[in-house]
């Protein structure tokens, strides 16, 4: 079955755990596990030292991530896209988290994250 037309809890089962590891790898700073699920087009973005001085910025003024709320999937032809709202442990405000799947060989990869 084509993991897009999946109810919204099986494609939300494949993103929770990339979506979990992604904020527990740039809490720990883990560069690797961060990246593990990434396409090769955003490895290549996503340079670690680049992903360190972002991790040390955004702990820094607002914390470690906390809780986050399901908004909704977003299906297109080829990929899903996921939204949350998300707060941190020192800021107050809500943010917006989102996280951008794709099946690239064979493999649903991340071709786009982001926290704003």
């Amino acid at each position: 079955m084509n993991w897009l037309e999946m109810k919204d809890s099986e494609v939300m089962a494949i993103a929770e755990p990339i979506m979990d590891n992604l904020m527990q790898a740039s809490t720990d700073i883990d560069y690797e596990r961060h990246v593990r699920d990434f396409s090769d087009n955003m490895k290549r973005i996503v340079t670690e030292e680049n992903f360190e001085q972002q991790c040390r910025s955004y702990q820094k003024v607002l914390g470690y991530f906390a809780e986050r709320e399901l908004m909704g999937v977003v299906r297109k032809a080829t990929d899903a896209r996921i939204y949350w709202k998300q707060w941190y442990t020192i800021s107050g405000n809500e943010y917006l988290a989102f996280l951008h799947l794709m099946v690239q060989d064979d493999k649903i990869k991340v071709v786009n994250v982001s926290v704003s």
